[in-house]
């Protein structure tokens, strides 16, 4: 190993002194952490520019001190009893454990298709010339962007040459880089859904653009709001919005597209996982019936892994140019490998055959969380499309979502609050294997119980209010 020791600046007249005092430094600071492996002394001193004595001398000195331990034939290695000058960081808030995972942001971590993948990038290993390994196209590699033109037609109905993909590290990224992009043409504001993904309003104000918030309900957007709004384009996820699980209706879509062409206005369109749609077909997206009106944008976070990051957006020809270069400007692109590894999966059919075996996963999942909620808490109303990774549940009146979370995450489990007038919870299912459904219901059950118990005496309630008592849990445990 390589190891950075300033021999000019030590203090001591003898070389020997000067590497004793560097090494003890280096391991009082916490340079060198305990069980961290020196360099042999022959390579020690061949870096160093000293005889071979002099390391083996200050090795034995340190070790006799404490500061080292050496065993014969294991090398040397810093003891693990070594006070530091500066102790760790201790963290401020410790973050429970998480016991039960009802994210809605991830999908089943466990199903990534890592032999598929591995044989992939071997795949592409093997074949990619070597002048492909230099620095990357700033819109993504030809073979990633034919194929995406192609795939994304197929599955999503997407009207793109593959000139007019561009290739991100992931979709939050290119999201950033379209406000930013539009910012530096005169755009100062933009609307997004309220409640909606947290990712578009911060990088829009990162940005510098004015965010406005617009309402939705049970059929998505409420697209007449726009009407009293002067802004530049709208973001909107219009197959499954997140995080009330609404789809956008036919007539909405309709006024919307409307609305973009009459004011000569953008559509982002967000297709985080439209790819997942279990009591019928997905419908179709916005940008296949208005090309030069939607940015649509999509990633492999929800269909593979986050960690895969790997993005696209599908543009209006006119933003392909500047979005480009403006991601050659900020750098940050995309691992070609990874991406003729995806081009590679996406032609050999083995991602249609992945998002199959994944979509049985989820309905199973989701129909095993529905009869657990229907079984330990009937209080609570189940809303959202039959789609996605997550069921939104509408809590009893009197709850606080806050308290509610709370309770839950000092219970170990991860899951979000909808964020909006009426209390409720977003709980995803990807990552609960079958026999985890229960207890996570069961917990959380408990935390709403909890909650429920905390709150001040009230009038008992009317017939247009459901209050949560003892006897209704005691009675759903044994449904």
């Amino acid at each position: 190993m390589d190891l950075h020791l300033d021999l000019t600046g030590a203090p001591g007249r003898s070389l020997r002194a000067r590497l004793e005092h560097a090494l003890r430094e280096a391991i009082r600071s916490g340079r060198l952490p305990p069980d961290t492996r020196l360099p042999s002394t022959r390579s020690l001193c061949a870096e160093l520019g000293v005889s071979r004595g002099v390391v083996v001398d200050a090795y034995a000195q340190l070790a006799a001190e404490g500061y080292l331990r050496t065993r014969r034939g294991g090398g040397t290695t810093v003891a693990a009893t070594v006070a530091r000058d500066r102790p760790l960081p201790a963290s401020a808030t410790p973050t429970p454990a998480v016991r039960h995972d009802m994210s809605p942001f991830r999908p089943a971590l466990s199903g990534f298709p890592r032999t598929t993948w591995s044989s992939a990038l071997t795949r592409v290993l093997r074949s990619v010339p070597d002048e492909r390994l230099a620095y990357p196209d700033p819109a993504g590699t030809p073979e990633l962007r034919a194929t995406l033109a192609a795939y994304l037609g197929r599955v999503r109905g997407v009207r793109a040459e593959p000139e007019q993909i561009v290739v991100t590290n992931g979709l939050r990224q290119g999201i950033d880089l379209l406000w930013s992009t539009l910012a530096a043409g005169g755009a100062r504001r933009v609307a997004a859904e309220d409640p909606g993904w947290r990712g578009i309003h911060e990088t829009a104000g990162a940005a510098g653009l004015e965010v406005v918030a617009l309402g939705v309900d049970e059929d998505g957007l409420i697209v007449e709001h726009l009407e009293h709004e002067d802004v530049d384009a709208v973001a909107v996820a219009p197959a499954h919005q997140y995080p009330t699980g609404a789809v956008l209706s036919p007539s909405r879509r309709t006024a919307l597209l409307a609305w973009a062409q009459e004011r000569d206005a953008l559509i982002v369109e967000d297709d985080y996982d439209a790819e997942y749609r279990y009591d019928r077909q997905p419908i179709g997206s916005l940008q296949g019936l208005a090309p030069e009106r939607v940015v649509y944008g999509g990633s492999a976070s929800k269909t593979l892994a986050p960690a895969v990051r790997l993005g696209w957006l599908a543009l209006p020809q006119r933003l392909v140019g500047p979005i480009a270069a403006r991601q050659r400007l900020r750098g940050g692109m995309p691992t070609p490998l990874g991406q003729l590894a995806l081009a590679d999966l996406i032609e050999r059919g083995e991602l249609d055959r992945h998002l199959r075996r994944q979509r049985r996963r989820y309905h199973r999942q989701r129909d095993a969380l529905l009869a657990a909620l229907a079984a330990k808490l009937p209080e609570v109303t189940v809303h959202g499309a039959a789609a996605g990774l997550y069921v939104v549940l509408h809590l009893p009146e009197g709850l606080d979502e806050r308290a509610v979370l709370a309770a839950a995450r000092s219970r170990g489990i991860a899951l979000e609050g909808l964020g909006a007038r009426a209390p409720a919870i977003v709980v995803g299912y990807a990552n609960l294997t079958d026999a985890a459904v229960e207890p996570a219901v069961a917990a959380l059950a408990a935390s709403i119980k909890q909650t429920a118990g905390e709150l001040p005496s009230r009038r008992p309630p009317g017939r247009r209010q459901r209050a949560i008592s003892e006897s209704a849990f005691e009675s759903s445990r044994t449904q």
